[in-house]
C-alpha cells in the first residue's frame, strides 16, 4: 500500500479570465496539487473563507499583481477599506486574516519597487507571468517551506527598495515619538479618519483644543496636511484609535 501523497491546496486569483483558468488546468494536472480559481479580490476572500470553514484551508495563493486595476474593483471589508483591491493590497489583508496561506504575486513585468512593496505587504514570492510551469512550482513548494523567491534581476532594486522603506520608517518613528501623549492620541484619531468634532468627542476635549493638537502634530511632523500626518503616521507603524478612550501605541502599550 503506498504513501498517500501530500496535497498543496492552491488558489489562483485573477481577472483574466482565459489566464487564470488556463493556470489553474496546468496545476492541476499535477499529482500533488489541487487548484481553484477566483476572478477578484473579495472572490477570493470568499474562497479562503468557505475553505477555511470546511476545514481545507488553502496552502497558496497565487494573485495578479495588477488584480482588479482597470476594473477599480471595490470591496466593503477588503483591505485599504473602499480603495481599489489589487493584488498587493489583497496579500496584506491575507496577511492579517489568514496567515497560514503564503501568498506569491504574479507579475507582467519586473517592478523592484512593487516587488518591494509585496514583499512588506507579507508575499512569499513575486514571479514573471510567463514563467515555465516549473519554475512556478518550484516557487510554490520552496514558499511552504518558508523560502523568499524573487527573480535574481530584481534582487538589487528590492533589497535598495527596502532599506529606503527601512530608513524612512525610523525617520518617521523618530518624528512620532517627538509627540506628546496626547498629540499621539489625536494622531491616532487622525489616522482612524476622525474629523475635528469627532476628535473632540472621542477624547473629551473642546474642538478648539484638539484644533491646537493637530496643528501641533503637523509642526512636529514637519507636514501641512492631515493626508500627509496620516501617511507619516503609517509609515512609522501608527495604528488609528480603536475605541473611545482606549488608543493604542505601537507595541500593544497604551498612550
Amino acid at each position: 500500500m503506498g504513501v498517500p501523497v501530500a496535497r498543496i491546496r492552491v488558489l489562483v486569483v485573477d481577472d483574466h479570465r482565459i489566464f487564470a483558468e488556463s493556470l489553474a488546468a496546468a496545476l492541476a494536472a499535477e499529482p500533488d496539487v489541487d487548484v481553484a480559481a477566483a476572478g477578484s479580490g473579495p472572490a477570493a476572500l470568499r474562497c479562503l473563507e468557505r475553505a477555511a470553514a470546511e476545514n481545507r484551508p488553502y496552502d497558496v495563493m497565487l494573485v495578479d499583481a495588477d488584480l482588479g486595476v482597470a476594473a477599480g474593483t471595490r470591496a466593503a471589508g477588503a483591505p485599504g477599506g473602499n480603495a481599489p483591491v489589487d493584488g498587493i493590497s489583497l496579500v496584506a489583508g491575507v496577511r492579517t486574516g489568514r496567515p497560514s496561506v503564503r501568498t506569491v504575486v504574479l507579475a507582467e513585468k519586473d517592478d523592484p519597487a512593487r516587488a518591494a512593496l509585496a514583499l512588506q505587504a507579507g508575499a512569499s514570492g513575486w514571479v514573471a507571468k510567463d514563467c515555465s510551469l516549473q519554475r512556478l512550482l518550484v516557487v510554490v513548494r520552496g514558499v511552504l517551506r518558508d523560502e523568499t523567491h524573487l527573480p535574481a534581476v530584481l534582487l538589487t532594486g528590492v533589497l535598495r527598495e527596502l532599506t529606503t522603506a527601512r530608513r524612512h520608517r525610523t525617520e518617521s518613528e523618530q518624528l512620532v515619538e517627538s509627540l506628546t501623549p496626547r498629540e499621539r492620541e489625536v494622531l491616532r484619531c487622525m489616522v482612524a479618519g476622525l474629523g475635528r468634532k469627532a476628535v473632540a468627542e472621542r477624547l473629551f476635549l473642546s474642538p478648539h483644543t484638539v484644533r491646537t493638537h493637530m496643528q501641533n502634530v503637523l509642526g512636529k511632523l514637519g507636514v501641512h496636511s492631515t493626508l500627509a500626518a496620516v501617511a507619516l503616521a503609517r509609515r512609522a507603524g501608527v495604528g488609528p484609535a480603536v475605541s473611545t478612550g482606549d488608543v493604542v501605541e505601537r507595541g500593544g502599550q497604551l498612550a
